[in-house]
C-alpha cells in the first residue's frame, strides 16, 4: 500500500532592510557621476572617440518599468559617485553571513506566521540569483542559525529560483522524504546590477522572502493547497551575468561590464511575455481552470509592463490592481523574491476555495508557475 503525502503552503516571511533609494535620489547620483564622467572626458568626446554620458530621469525610469524606489542593504556607497556599489565590511568566518541573516529573518516569520518552531523543520532550500559565495551552502548556515536538523542546499534559476525551490519541496514531501521545508529567498541584487549603466541602473532592490512548505496534515488551518506546479527553462544570452570565481585572473576583468547584470530588454520583452502566458495557460487547462477562476495573480516583479500584458493575455482583459497586484513601484525588481514578496502581501483577503497563481520568470530563459487554493 502506497502513501500519499500532500504538501501545502503554511506560510511566507518577508525581510525588507531599512533603507530604500527614491528614483529622486539614484537620478541625482547618476547625473553627477554622468557629468563628471563627461568633465573629464571632454577632450575625446570632443573628438568623437568616447561617447558623453546622457543623464537619467525620474521620468524615464518610471516609464521604462514602473519603479519608483528600491530597498537596499548599503545605501550611501550606492548614492557616491565615486563608489556606486554597494560596501559591506566583510564578516569573519564565524559570524553569520548578511545573506544568512537576511534569510533567518524572513524565515523566523514564515515559522512564526505558521505557529511552527524550527525544529519541527526537515530541510532548507536556499534558491535565490546571487549567493554570497560557492561553499559552504548558504542554506546549511541558514539551517544551523535556526537549528533545524536534517539538512539543506543552495540553489539558483534566477528570477525562478523561489517556484522552483516551491516545487523541489513539494516533491521532497510528495515522495515521503520530508515533512516540512523552508524555501528562502534572500536577495542582495544591488551587488549584481551596474550603476553605471544608465539602461539598468534602477531596476534592481535588495529582500529575503521564506515559504514554508508542509505535509497538509501537520499544515494550519489556514494554509494554501497546492494545485499544481509546472516549470520551464529555455537558453537564452538575453540576460546574463557572467562574474564568477574564474573571473579572477585579471585584476580588471572585475571592472568590466558582462560581469554584472546585462540584458537584451526589448529581446527579453519580446520573447518572455508570450512564453509565459503561454505556460499560464496551459496549466490552466492542464488543472481543469478557466482564466475566470483566478482570483489573483501575484507574477514576477520584473517590470509593470510585462505584467500587464502577461495578465491581459491570460485573463482576456487588462488586469486590475486587483487581480495583478504589483510591490515593483516600492520593492522594485528583486529577482526570485518578487512574486514571493506579492503573495506575502496580497493573499490575507482571500476566502476559503479561492484561486491563484504564482509565477516568475527571468533569466536562463526561467519560468514557474505554483497554482494555489486557499484551504476550506
Amino acid at each position: 500500500m502506497t502513501t500519499s503525502f500532500t504538501p501545502v503552503i503554511s506560510a511566507t516571511g518577508l525581510y525588507t532592510p531599512p533603507d530604500s533609494i527614491s528614483n529622486e535620489e539614484l537620478v541625482a547620483s547618476f547625473n553627477a557621476y554622468a557629468d563628471q564622467f563627461n568633465a573629464e572626458h571632454a577632450a575625446a568626446i570632443d573628438a568623437g572617440t568616447v561617447e558623453a554620458l546622457p543623464h537619467s530621469s525620474v521620468e524615464f525610469i518610471e516609464k521604462a518599468s514602473g519603479i519608483k524606489a528600491r530597498h537596499v542593504v548599503s545605501k550611501a556607497p550606492i548614492l557616491d559617485p565615486a563608489i556606486m556599489a554597494p560596501r559591506l565590511p566583510e564578516r569573519a568566518n564565524d559570524e553569520i553571513s548578511i545573506l544568512a541573516e537576511m534569510g533567518v529573518a524572513a524565515a523566523r516569520q514564515a515559522l512564526e506566521r505558521a505557529g511552527r518552531d524550527a525544529k519541527d523543520v526537515d530541510a532548507v532550500l536556499c534558491a535565490c540569483s546571487n549567493l554570497q559565495r560557492p561553499y559552504p551552502a548558504i542554506a546549511v548556515e541558514i539551517q544551523d542559525a535556526l537549528g533545524i536538523e536534517g539538512f539543506g542546499f543552495d540553489m539558483n534559476v534566477a528570477c525562478s529560483s523561489a517556484t522552483f525551490g516551491i516545487q523541489t519541496a513539494a516533491d521532497f514531501i510528495r515522495a515521503g522524504n520530508a515533512r516540512s521545508v523552508l524555501v528562502v529567498n534572500p536577495e542582495i541584487c544591488s551587488g549584481h546590477l551596474n550603476w553605471r549603466d544608465r539602461d539598468s541602473h534602477f531596476i534592481f532592490g535588495d529582500v529575503a522572502t521564506a515559504i514554508l512548505v508542509e505535509e497538509k496534515s501537520i499544515a494550519p488551518a489556514s494554509h494554501w493547497d497546492i494545485l499544481g506546479t509546472k516549470l520551464k527553462t529555455q537558453f537564452s544570452n538575453n540576460i546574463r551575468n557572467n562574474f564568477g570565481f574564474l573571473n579572477r585572473t585579471s585584476p580588471d576583468t572585475r571592472d568590466t561590464k558582462d560581469k554584472l547584470f546585462i540584458q537584451e530588454g526589448r529581446k527579453v520583452f519580446k520573447e518572455v511575455v508570450p512564453m509565459v502566458a503561454e505556460m499560464i495557460g496551459q496549466q490552466l487547462d492542464r488543472l481543469a481552470l478557466a482564466p475566470q477562476d483566478l482570483r489573483r495573480m501575484w507574477l514576477h516583479q520584473a517590470n509593470a509592463g510585462m505584467n500587464r500584458l502577461i495578465a491581459t493575455k491570460v485573463l482576456g482583459h487588462e488586469p486590475t490592481a486587483d487581480e495583478s497586484p504589483t510591490v515593483l513601484d516600492t520593492y522594485a525588481n528583486t529577482s526570485s523574491a518578487g512574486s514571493i514578496i506579492a503573495f506575502h502581501k496580497y493573499s490575507d483577503d482571500f476566502k476559503p476555495g479561492e484561486t491563484g497563481v504564482i509565477c516568475s520568470f527571468g533569466a536562463g530563459y526561467s519560468a514557474g508557475t505554483v497554482f494555489v487554493r486557499k484551504a476550506a
